[in-house]
C-alpha cells in the first residue's frame, strides 16, 4: 500500500531504563497516559515521548560517514514519511490505537553524555532542534510498520464586532477586519497555523451571550470582542463577557490602559475584560481601529504564552 502524504510509518521503537544513554529497539512498546512503559521518560509531564525521523537521521550518518543504528540518537519512535521537525505544537499523531500530540520541538543541549552526542560534535545543536516530544491523549501497543496519520493543528480564531449600526449596514465595520488582519500576521510570525471567522452583531446581550456559547462549544481557541466596552446603556460587552468567563485575566488589561492612558487619559475609561472561558481565551476590545493596535500589540506579546499555560504546557 501506498503512503499517503499525512502519514508515517513507524520504523522502530525504543526505550532506555536510565536518562542520558542510548535507546534499544524492542519489539513493541505499551504506551499509557504517562508516556511509555519501562522508559525512564514517561510521567507526568509533557514530554512524554520522543520522535525522530529516518530523513534526519540519513543526514547524519552522511555527516559521521557511518550508519546510525535506529535508537542509537536516544529518541523513542523512529519515522519516516517527513521531516518531523516541521511538526508544531498542539500537531496530532492518531492511529486507531494511538493518539500523541506534539508539545515541543526541539531542546536545550544540556550536556548530555550519550556517546553519539560527543561524536556530533557542533552538529549536536542543530539535532537538539529537530527532536519532537510528544504527550499521550491515547495509548495503546505499537511496533515498527504500524501507521500514524499527520493531523497539522490550525488554531481557530472567533471575531465578534458589536455594533448597531454595522449589523444594520449603516456602518462600515473597520475594527474587526483589523483584528483579522493582526492576528493573521501574529500567527504567521510565530509559524502555526491559524483560521479566523468573523460576525458582526448589534449590542444585543442575549445575542452575545448565545455566540460566546456557541464559539465555545466549536471548540474556538481565541475569541476576541470589538465594541460595546464604553458607558452608555448599550455598551453591555464587559458585563456579557465577565460573566461568561471561568477565570479572569486583569493585569493585561490593566497595563493596556495604564500605559495608554498615561498620554491619553480617555484610554483609561475603557472597560475590556479578559479571562478564560473552557479551553478558549477571551478578549474584549474597544470598537476603534486605533484601540486595537495598541490592545493587540500587547496582547500578542503574551499569546502564546497563555496557548501553552492553558494546556498545561511548561515551557520554562
Amino acid at each position: 500500500m501506498n503512503r499517503r502524504d499525512n502519514e508515517i510509518t513507524i520504523l522502530s521503537v525504543n526505550i532506555s531504563e536510565k536518562r542520558r544513554t542510548i535507546k534499544y529497539p524492542v519489539k513493541e512498546i505499551i504506551i499509557t497516559d504517562k508516556g511509555i512503559e519501562g522508559d525512564a521518560h514517561s510521567g507526568s509531564w509533557h514530554r512524554q515521548i520522543s520522535l525522530f525521523g529516518k530523513e534526519t537521521i540519513d543526514k547524519y550518518s552522511k555527516l559521521l560517514k557511518r550508519e546510525i543504528e535506529l535508537g542509537e540518537l536516544a529518541e523513542n519512535i523512529t519515522t519516516e514519511g517527513m521531516e518531523m521537525f516541521h511538526a508544531k505544537p498542539f500537531d496530532r499523531f492518531i492511529s486507531d490505537k494511538i493518539d500523541l500530540e506534539v508539545t515541543q520541538v526541539g531542546k536545550e543541549n544540556h550536556g548530555d553524555s550519550i556517546p553519539i552526542y560527543e561524536e556530533l560534535g557542533n552538529y549536536l545543536e542543530i539535532r537538539m532542534r529537530e527532536v519532537v516530544f510528544c504527550r499521550v491523549k491515547k495509548g495503546g501497543i505499537m511496533k515498527a510498520g504500524d501507521v500514524l496519520k499527520y493531523f497539522p493543528k490550525v488554531f481557530k480564531v472567533m471575531v465578534i464586532t458589536l455594533s448597531d449600526r454595522a449589523s444594520r449596514g449603516e456602518y462600515e465595520d473597520r475594527s474587526g477586519p483589523r483584528i483579522k488582519e493582526l492576528t493573521e500576521e501574529y500567527f504567521k510570525e510565530i509559524d502555526w497555523r491559524c483560521k479566523i471567522c468573523s460576525k458582526i452583531i448589534p449590542d444585543n446581550a442575549e445575542e452575545l451571550k448565545t455566540v460566546l456559547q456557541k464559539a465555545k462549544e466549536d471548540n474556538f481557541d481565541v475569541i476576541f470582542t470589538t465594541g460595546g466596552t464604553g458607558i452608555s446603556h448599550r455598551d453591555i460587552t464587559p458585563e456579557v463577557v465577565s460573566a461568561f468567563l471561568d477565570k479572569n485575566i486583569p493585569g493585561i488589561m490593566e497595563f493596556i490602559r495604564i500605559k495608554y492612558g498615561q498620554e491619553k487619559p480617555n484610554a483609561l475609561l475603557s472597560r475590556g475584560v479578559a479571562g478564560v472561558a473552557g479551553d478558549s481565551l477571551v478578549y474584549a476590545l474597544p470598537g476603534s481601529v486605533k484601540a486595537v493596535n495598541e490592545y493587540l500589540h500587547e496582547i500578542f506579546k503574551t499569546l502564546k504564552h497563555l496557548i501553552f499555560m492553558l494546556h498545561g504546557i511548561d515551557v520554562h
